[in-house]
């Protein structure tokens, strides 16, 4: 009997359609000899939808026309299990889509990677694959992230972080950050990813509209000095706490002089095969980097991996300073674009093994938390009304 697998994408956030175009790679490789492939698409409105036609990518051309050819649904636990139902109840025959036995999110951004959707699926008791909530949060807030990894040990940039109820006093903003670490700067969005919302402050003229840009995108900002002789590293990470191992190295390249790898450098690929998300990107593989460089990102990123308690498949970004060569860990991405499977090819693990290792990860996670013991038997309700209305509270 397969199993049937729900892949849930989208969702309400800037990186909404890098999401679609990840998903749809990924069960297009997924083996379908061994699972029921079941795509939930979210939208921008945190609607969930399914339907064979949400495989194609085609069909997202015009997404209104695609949703009538889909049927609206909702996740429910019932009797044990969980169920994916028509939101929509007929009077007549099953509102069953089907039963859920593994939901795999391939989602990007807020409100989908950070902890919410996986909180979700954790609250249906449903195995999922990939970091849990705890992990993801942590992974999608870039200063929190920073903070754990320093307090660890690993080598990061110094920040500030600012909220938007300080953009009154934008002065006293720049004042901090000229203090700190003068110019040039780099100005993000503490939660997002995909390059969005992230530019160069080297004025203060050019803080200020950094700072603005940025706050448009979210509701806190990191800013931190700017590696201007910098050369990009990328590495991907599989595995869990227990054990993980690393990936190649890549080394992006800009099509341009940009100062910053753009989102459409990195998806849209000058027009042409949009459909391959991040593997359209100009890189190397493996990166040009020393042999001890190469070791010690490879060595770091598991590292970092296990400390954030991640699970699944991650991507970690590292920022060489070519004036100093000292490395620095940049961000963590807890669902990297196409899930990073360029990465893995080089090492002979083909997109089709990853996808299923990543499932079986999942399924070790979930039994393991089977293990656990969530009930503490006391009675207490049996006393009835002995507590009244303010319950135990004295």
């Amino acid at each position: 009997m397969k199993i049937n697998l729900a892949v849930i994408f989208g969702g309400r956030s800037v990186e909404h359609e890098v999401s679609v175009i990840s998903a749809v790679q990924a069960m297009a490789s997924m083996d379908k000899e061994k699972y029921n492939i079941i795509p939930v698409y979210m939208t921008k409105k945190s609607e969930f939808w399914t339907g064979e036609k949400l495989m194609d990518i085609n069909s997202f051309k015009d997404i209104p026309a695609l949703l009538r050819e889909c049927t609206e649904c909702v996740f429910v636990r019932s009797e044990g299990r969980v169920q994916l139902i028509r939101q929509k109840i007929k009077k007549f025959g099953s509102n069953v889509i089907s039963d859920i036995d593994i939901a795999f999110p391939i989602v990007h951004g807020t409100n989908v990677e950070d902890g919410a959707l996986q909180g979700y699926l954790q609250t249906l008791d449903l195995p999922y694959v990939g970091c849990d909530v705890l992990a993801s949060a942590v992974g999608m807030d870039k200063y929190v992230m920073k903070i754990l990894l320093k307090e660890a040990g690993f080598p990061v940039l110094d920040c500030c972080r600012f909220s938007s109820f300080d953009l009154d006093r934008i002065e006293e903003m720049a004042d901090k950050v000229e203090s700190s670490f003068g110019y040039p700067v780099i100005v993000k969005p503490i939660n997002l990813g995909s390059s969005v919302g992230i530019s160069k402050g080297k004025d203060r003229e050019s803080l200020m509209k950094s700072i603005e840009e940025a706050f448009s995108f979210a509701d806190r900002i990191l800013i931190e000095p700017c590696v201007t002789n910098l050369k990009e590293i990328n590495c991907s990470v599989l595995g869990d706490s227990e054990s993980a191992e690393a990936s190649v190295c890549e080394e992006p390249v800009q099509a341009s002089d940009d100062d910053i790898l753009s989102y459409e450098q990195k998806y849209v690929g000058g027009g042409k095969g949009g459909s391959k998300g991040m593997a359209t990107l100009k890189r190397k593989i493996p990166a040009d980097i020393t042999a001890e460089q190469d070791e010690f990102i490879r060595k770091t990123a598991v590292e970092a991996f296990r400390c954030l308690g991640c699970n699944g498949v991650s991507r970690i970004d590292f920022m060489i300073d070519m004036d100093t060569d000292k490395i620095y860990i940049n961000e963590i991405n807890t669902i990297p674009g196409s899930l990073a499977f360029y990465l893995w090819e080089p090492k002979g693990v083909k997109y089709k093994e990853l996808l299923e290792r990543m499932i079986q990860l999942a399924l070790k996670r979930h039994r393991q938390s089977e293990k656990i013991n969530y009930a503490f038997d006391t009675n207490i309700l049996s006393m009835g009304g002995s507590f009244g209305s303010k319950g135990s509270k004295r």
